[in-house]
């Protein structure tokens, strides 16, 4: 289909058309974004640093991290801006490159998710060939095909937006550009491609979470088996995990799980994937992770050390 579209730019609702609320809402997700920027490199700079990086786990994590300040900043610089904005406008490009951004991002994180999974699998379940299964070369393999998945995925519903001719209106009920917002916009009937759009997103969103229910089941039941110590440890790991996996799943299969249909709570429901679990996952992975903390502290301890010493 040849795109021929008279719109050159969208406007979005935004969360709210209250100032007062708005004024509020701008402080709280300053404050998220920010938490989100420092939190996930304070955990990138201490495993990077402290030599973290040979353990399978941190070397997910710190993937991890770098996923999360990229999904955020797809959404959240813009959604700032336009709290303070009179005009929440962003150009027919913008549009699909925030898009290709959410989608990518958020698909790579879904897949890191798996890994980090699996990861904890192969160390509880067969910790006698962990480092065998677990080796560096495995573990870029594992990254790479993350990274390839989520650009797989983003291509199909990128590709099939572009081609669609819009004239008007312009206005999206959302705070970015997702699919079915903008797909309500187009100048044609999209209820086949609004399938596609749902078979693709919601079966890599539903499946993905199936797979790490059935992961995380698999490793609690395997517990059984370990030590006292062993297994309040793996506890407080997959604990983690499982609060990351069910924040950052819900809200997706509401959203991705149906067919072309939006509704106005689509868009708090989007502050929780989007906003919320990139500002959790440093603190659910860092603050409950004794050997992270040990090492913030070693790490910042000499650091304090050096500069009371050089004066």
């Amino acid at each position: 289909m040849e795109r021929i579209s008279i719109v050159t730019e969208f406007i979005f609702w935004g969360l709210t058309h209250n100032p007062a609320v708005e004024e509020v809402c701008f402080v709280v997700f300053l404050f998220f974004y920010t938490v989100i920027i420092l939190g996930n490199l304070l955990t990138m700079l201490t495993i990077c640093m402290v030599d973290l990086l040979k353990s399978p786990m941190y070397f997910f994590l710190n993937s991890l991290s770098f996923v999360d300040i990229c999904f955020s900043s797809s959404t959240a610089p813009k959604l700032i801006a336009d709290l303070l904005a009179q005009n929440k406008t962003i150009s027919y490009e913008g549009c699909i490159l925030q898009l290709f951004g959410v989608h990518f991002f958020g698909c790579t994180e879904i897949f890191i998710l798996i890994v980090m999974a699996y990861d904890r699998y192969v160390a509880i379940c067969k910790p006698l060939h962990y480092a065998t299964i677990m080796d560096r070369e495995t573990c870029n393999k594992l990254l790479l095909g993350t990274w390839l998945g989520g650009f797989v995925h983003t291509v199909i519903p990128v590709s099939l937006v572009v081609q669609l001719p819009f004239c008007g209106p312009n206005e999206i009920d959302h705070y970015f550009c997702d699919v079915h917002p903008v797909l309500k916009l187009a100048c044609t009937d999209t209820h086949l491609i609004g399938g596609m759009v749902t078979a693709n997103s919601g079966t890599i969103t539903l499946g993905s979470f199936v797979i790490l229910l059935i992961s995380y089941t698999v490793i609690l039941v395997s517990l059984r088996k370990q030590s006292t110590e062993g297994r309040c440890k793996a506890l407080s790991t997959c604990g983690a995990h499982i609060t990351v996996v069910i924040i950052f799943f819900g809200p997706c299969t509401f959203t991705y799980m149906r067919p072309d249909i939006t509704f106005t709570e689509d868009k708090m429901v989007a502050v929780f994937y989007t906003i919320i679990t990139p500002m959790l996952n440093p603190m659910i992975y860092t603050l409950r992770n004794a050997e992270v903390k040990n090492a913030m502290r070693k790490l910042w301890g000499r650091k304090v050390y050096r500069e009371a010493q050089g004066k």
